[in-house]
């Protein structure tokens, strides 16, 4: 699959051979990884597979756990690491992606600046699907300018919130958003039950792997790729939501957004880490992410790990950063709450 990023590609990604980290810090001590969603989903999962494996790569071979702590779209995780979790390398987060460009969009709650994060890296990129339930009127994008598509929200920065609005917002695509859902496990039962009609942002690797008889019998109509590059592996008439763009600012608010999707899978720490223990934290991430076992874990699990380092989440930062102000402000006031 292809990995695209905003402007460009990024620099072919590099890591380390597996290597463990030298001090003895982590020994007899135990690391939490945060994960800012419900159990059950994506990033849950993600975070449960880095929590058999992370500690392998760390001297001392420290304990892993997980807590999640679900809240506005990782508002509410992203938050405590950046101002409440210990900052000595024992507490880190798995968030949503959205939290990249929070401060840009203005997001309320916020008590946090992307900017000054430590990353450790990104687990995976991906690319998601605007989809219907098979019997709704709704089944194809062009549909979404005269049909009205209801779809369910786990938070108002999640994804499956905030990507519909903004289509809704930038394109002139009709969806109402349901909110409320605890998560995507619970949103994907009320699709099933008839509640909603649709998902408004629903990652296509957790399509594939952990509902595939969604596709198998066409329980769902694929409607729009979200993303900079249409997938290799998807239906070839599924349109790209570029495609949509009218205006070269309409683009731009795309592509800032849609940045995100290249770092689908955060991992940070808080800030005020010092710089030798993100530097451990970092080598025991990229050696995890080559490592077999983990690979292996993560396929049975029904996700996948397609890593990029702490430097590529950067390189993503530093776009977001340079927004111009007035695509800054499109951004906000698209994917605001209604």
């Amino acid at each position: 699959m292809k990995k695209a990023l905003l402007f460009g590609a990024l620099a072919a990604l590099t890591l380390p051979a597996p290597a463990f980290a030298q001090s003895d810090f982590y020994a007899g001590k135990r690391i939490t990884i945060i994960v800012g969603s419900e159990s059950g989903g994506g990033y849950d999962t993600h975070g449960r597979v880095m929590s058999r494996h992370f500690g392998r790569f760390l001297a001392g071979n420290p304990t892993v756990i997980v807590q999640n702590m679900p809240g506005a779209g990782s508002i509410v995780a992203t938050n405590y690491l950046s101002n409440v979790a210990p900052k000595d390398g024992t507490s880190i987060g798995i968030i949503q992606r959205t939290m990249l460009t929070a401060k840009v969009a203005r997001m309320e709650g916020v008590q946090f600046d992307p900017m000054l994060i430590n990353w450790v890296g990104n687990l995976t990129t991906e690319t998601g699907m605007v989809v219907s339930w098979h019997n709704h009127p709704v089944k194809t994008a062009q549909d979404l300018f005269s049909k009205e598509l209801i779809v369910g929200g786990a938070g108002v920065a999640a994804d499956t919130e905030a990507t519909p609005r903004l289509l809704a917002s930038v394109l002139g695509m009709k969806f109402k958003v349901v909110s409320g859902y605890r998560g995507n496990t619970n949103i994907l039962l009320a699709l099933e039950n008839g509640e909603i009609g649709g998902v408004g942002d629903w990652a296509w690797p957790n399509i594939k792997t952990r509902r595939p008889d969604f596709l198998r019998d066409r329980k769902i109509n694929l409607i729009m790729q979200l993303g900079f590059e249409k997938l290799e592996d998807a239906p070839p008439e599924v349109p790209l939501v570029m495609e949509f763009a009218k205006t070269e600012d309409e683009r731009k608010v795309l592509q800032l957004y849609f940045a995100q999707k290249q770092v689908a899978r955060p991992v940070m720490a808080p800030p005020g880490v010092s710089p030798e223990r993100m530097k451990e934290l970092r080598t025991a991430f990229n050696a995890m992410v080559k490592d077999p076992e983990a690979i292996a874990d993560a396929i049975r699990s029904g996700v996948e790990i397609s890593a990029t380092t702490s430097e590529d989440v950067g390189k993503v930062m530093a776009l977001i950063s340079a927004t111009p102000p007035h695509i800054a402000d499109r951004l906000a006031e698209a994917i605001k709450p209604r």
